[in-house]
């Protein structure tokens, strides 16, 4: 491909992620007012004349042969806010920007699809890449240019330089949009592997071996900063540790999620995780909280409780999902999306953190005698101080150490930080909140909904199963449409974007998890109603794997086809999963040889890089070691099923009735007057057992 001719125009791309102030009254109004994004509501009355993603706006830009412009953000993104005060609601900038380019801001959070395309442009054209996402590209979307956060100034010369080269040399432009184009399909393809033998255990312990020369053993994490906390490597290696007796590995995940909990990157005084932390040790976050971290981190942390039985993991469970009830639950049943980093300071100034920092004059009159074991317990001293005279709370050290420091018992201890925490939160109410992002993601919806599940399997707070059927149950009414296809969007009873594969595997993978703890089967036929469709209208014979959006969608660039895991699991490896795990209740339908081929199709990639196929590979641990359906049969198979369930079990799916039920796998397998557990493999069962305990021995 040719080298970038013109990203110099640009001056240095600041990686990174404001929102209008409440006027009654407005000097601009644009298309934007239209939508239901608060992201693009915020921009809504910039003079910038925005427009929203649509094939009508692109028809538009053709015939006028204008360029496009296309901004990506997203309402938590502190950088994105930087750029709309500095550029988008400057008069100048907007003349320039007016009278050169067709304008289109996206919310990346609604539009992932198109986020994918553009975010592969610019780090193919700059070799990095972030949000604010700037893109300038031919009328018909073909990239050339792109650029996160820019100052004014350069903005400016670098449209002008932009609009001037079109002009004045279209073909070099098209030629490069040509070259870029054609990069942006090769990287995304994914050939259909002919091997013949799938990946081994033995090739895996390698490929974690090599894995571990960036673990951070004494903090936990990778050994990097900024910190990102990524839920399916840990989730991963949890079960590979457990299942592969390795303690070592164990060791890492115990060290990794206990940091967490420990860092500023949890919220001591009211729950939830923020995005990621600058630093190595987790202090200091970049203080956004998303509701696909906190579903994500739920659900490990209860699988992790379930495996070493640590209080620390059951706290964070509990705290994270009050914070997401409290925080993010709409009346209806959907949890919106996330909370700004940015709020009010108290000079009324939008900062960063201002919400959650504290000054030691703030602690000290707030705790009075409590201040000196509150000083100790969350390091209010040169370990947790930030910047200025805000701390961060973070802890490092065990309730146990802290407790015989100051020579009193845990109890004591751990009632008096719990005051002092309740404390905080009531002060901390009297400030000016975070702003919300209340829209409703289905995907990330999903996500939450599998954390209330395992919540509520490995805990057994029957609370956290009223929560996520009744989130179930939003997505079943408002998200679900008559064709058996979901929406990716719901704010204020509307929803106007066709969901992408994500929202699919997420959903099939929720209500499958549902149906193992309330064995209502309707939640099992919703979740294999939506795995057929997927199959109709995302599949590729060609590569064997699933588009990212469906054949009924206007295509863009290319049909992404997503495989890499990254904070979220790709979509791929997610359906792959959930094709093994159905191929188990319904072995004719072929689901296993679908989830197989997947499965060859990107094993090469593991030893490479095997953080980045993580969820994949749990597949590894399926098929080369036992995989186990649970049967349970009778009158008490609620209470039994739920003594075996609350173990941690990753090998093994659960099926139940109190009679004979409508699955292959309950068919006569009813005993009159006794509730028994049968333990098979591909459908072939031992001897069933009448207690949890021995099922468990079988296991």
């Amino acid at each position: 491909m040719k080298k970038v001719f013109f990203f110099i125009l640009l001056g240095t791309a600041v990686l990174g992620c404001k929102q209008n102030s409440n006027e009654v009254t407005h000097k601009h109004t644009n298309a934007l007012i239209h939508e239901t994004s608060p992201y693009l509501l915020q921009h809504a009355h910039n003079p910038v004349n925005w427009e929203a993603w649509h094939p009508d706006v692109l028809e538009k830009a053709k015939k006028e042969d204008k360029l496009l412009l296309i901004s990506i953000g997203y309402a938590a993104c502190h950088w994105c806010h930087v750029m709309e005060k500095e550029c988008f609601e400057d008069e100048a900038v907007a003349q320039v920007m007016n009278e050169n380019f067709i304008n289109i801001k996206i919310d990346r959070e609604e539009r992932p699809d198109v986020d994918q395309i553009y975010m592969d442009a610019i780090q193919m054209i700059s070799g990095q890449g972030g949000w604010p996402l700037n893109i300038v590209a031919l009328p018909d979307g073909r990239p050339f240019w792109g650029a996160t956060y820019v100052p004014k100034d350069n903005w400016i010369k670098s449209l002008e330089q932009l609009a001037e080269l079109y002009k004045n040399d279209k073909q070099r432009v098209t030629d490069y949009a040509n070259d870029l184009a054609n990069g942006l399909q090769a990287i995304n393809l994914v050939e259909n592997s002919k091997d013949s033998e799938l990946y081994s255990l033995e090739q895996l312990d390698g490929a974690v071996q090599n894995w571990t020369q960036y673990f951070d053993t004494f903090l936990g994490g990778h050994k990097s900063a900024p910190k990102f906390m990524m839920p399916n490597n840990w989730d991963f290696l949890l079960h590979y540790a457990t299942a592969t007796n390795k303690p070592e590995i164990m060791e890492f995940v115990d060290t990794t999620l206990t940091r967490m909990a420990y860092g500023g990157i949890y919220d001591h005084v009211g729950g939830g995780f923020s995005r990621y932390a600058v630093d190595v040790k987790w202090h200091v976050p970049h203080f956004e909280k998303m509701l696909y971290d906190n579903g994500q981190l739920t659900s490990l942390y209860a699988k992790a409780y379930a495996v070493t039985k640590n209080n620390l993991y059951k706290d964070v469970v509990v705290e994270t999902i009050a914070f997401v009830e409290e925080e993010l639950m709409d009346k209806n049943g959907g949890f919106y999306s996330s909370l700004d980093a940015d709020s009010l300071d108290e000079h009324g100034n939008l900062e960063e953190g201002a919400y959650y920092v504290w000054t030691k004059e703030q602690l000290i009159d707030l705790l009075g005698d409590d201040f000196k074991l509150f000083q100790e317990y969350f390091n209010i001293n040169s370990y947790g101080h930030w910047e200025e005279e805000n701390y961060v709370l973070i802890r490092d050290k065990s309730n146990d150490e802290i407790a015989n420091s100051f020579d009193i018992d845990i109890k004591t201890l751990r009632k008096t930080i719990k005051k002092n925490l309740s404390q905080l939160k009531s002060e901390r109410n009297k400030r000016s909140r975070p702003r919300l992002d209340d829209k409703i993601l289905t995907s990330w919806n999903g996500l939450m909904l599998k954390g209330l599940v395992d919540a509520y399997r490995y805990l057994g707070n029957d609370d956290y199963l009223k929560l996520a059927l009744k989130n179930a149950e939003f997505i079943e009414r408002e998200m679900i449409k008559e064709d058996g296809s979901l929406y990716r969007n719901h704010k204020g009873g509307k929803s106007s974007i066709n969901a992408f594969l994500d929202d699919y595997a997420t959903v099939i993978d929720a209500y499958f998890s549902l149906y193992e703890v309330t064995f209502d089967e309707k939640w099992l036929n919703l979740s294999k109603n939506l795995l057929e469709h997927t199959q109709k209208h995302f599949f590729d014979d060609a590569s064997g794997m699933f588009f990212y959006t469906s054949d009924k969608d206007r295509s863009l660039i290319r049909r992404t086809i997503e495989v890499d895991d990254n904070v979220i699991s790709s979509s791929n490896s997610m359906m792959a999963i959930n094709l093994y795990k159905f191929d188990k209740l319904f072995p004719e339908q072929g689901y296993g040889k679908t989830s197989k081929q997947m499965f060859k199709n990107v094993q090469k990639d593991f030893d490479r890089r095997a953080q980045g196929f993580s969820n994949w590979l749990h597949l590894v641990l399926y098929t080369h070691q036992n995989f186990y359906e649970i049967a349970i049969i009778g009158d008490d198979y609620m209470e039994m099923a739920q003594q075996i369930g609350k173990e941690y079990l990753p090998n093994s799916i659960m099926a139940g009735s109190k009679e004979d039920g409508n699955l292959e796998l309950l068919k006569n397998r009813s005993v009159p007057g006794r509730t028994l557990t049968y333990i098979c493999q591909e459908g072939a069962c031992k001897l069933p057992v009448s207690t949890a305990k021995d099922a468990l021995q079988q296991l």
